[in-house]
């Protein structure tokens, strides 16, 4: 699990993202980032419609691996965004670990949000 200070609090930051973010999208998940150079860390969030898995428990396996990919990730963002995962298949549930983390690296990596080196 990501640390609270990490987390969006309110319908409202997450609509700003919503309307004036970047989007980057992929066969299993969309992504949408915006700067935020008034924070001091990042803001992320993982979204998971009813309509795209209905049980409740697969909908949280989800987010869960989807936390702990950016958990892990987060050191390496060039500046401090706010980040929206919004997911479009059940396939990430099921999906190898390995194979989640390359389907998160190329979203990632199109959105260009790593440090270059």
């Amino acid at each position: 699990m990501i640390p609270f200070n990490n987390r969006f609090h309110g319908h409202s930051s997450l609509n700003y993202v919503y309307r004036n973010g970047q989007v980057i999208r992929s066969r299993f998940a969309t992504l949408k980032f915006s700067p935020n150079t008034k924070r001091s860390k990042s803001r992320l969030a993982v979204v998971v419609g009813k309509k795209v898995i209905k049980s409740a428990v697969a909908r949280n396996r989800i987010r869960r691996r989807a936390y702990e990919y950016l958990r892990l990730k987060m050191p390496e963002f060039s500046q401090n965004y706010d980040l929206i995962i919004i997911v479009s298949s059940s396939e990430l549930m099921t999906m190898p670990a390995d194979e989640f983390a390359n389907q998160m690296d190329q979203l990632m990596n199109q959105a260009k949000l790593y440090k270059t080196t």
